[in-house]
């Protein structure tokens, strides 16, 4: 596995799940940085995934978790940063592939849609997943 650095951040409606993201990442000793929100108030989620998405972009963590309510706020805004592939998942199949086929660089999570355990699968498998190049790079350049 590569050496992680993690930057997991959430709206309000994805806050819970990042806390409990957080235990997850604690428990590996897997460093991360919290971009936020650190409360359960309402606020921008275009704000808090750019935060994590510029963060990966600059090299000081190398993958990305946000959450929100559905994952599809934070998906749409993180992939309009230039360099970011950022999955919505709500399976650990499409978590896998994600990482192995497509080398996403941000997962994003729906804390209204899917489980709190299904959630932690996902990260687990996403975060062990490496990215498996080959045909799958050619793909990935012509993304980018």
């Amino acid at each position: 596995m590569e050496d992680l650095k993690v930057v997991i951040g959430s709206d309000h409606a994805g806050y819970e799940y990042k806390e409990k993201i957080i235990d997850y990442l604690n428990a590996r000793n897997i460093p991360y940085t919290d971009i936020g929100t650190h409360t359960k108030e309402s606020c921008d989620y275009p704000e808090i995934a750019r935060s994590v998405c510029e963060r990966v972009i600059s090299g000081k963590s190398n993958r990305g978790i946000l959450i929100c309510g559905t994952g599809i706020g934070m998906s749409i805004a993180a992939n309009k940063v230039r360099g970011i592939r950022a999955a919505l998942c709500s399976d650990t199949y499409s978590a896998r592939v994600s990482r192995a086929h497509n080398n996403a660089n941000v997962l994003c999570l729906g804390e209204r849609v899917i489980g709190e355990h299904l959630a932690l699968d996902i990260v687990d498998i996403w975060l062990k997943t490496g990215f498996e190049g080959n045909r799958h790079k050619r793909r990935v350049d012509m993304i980018e």
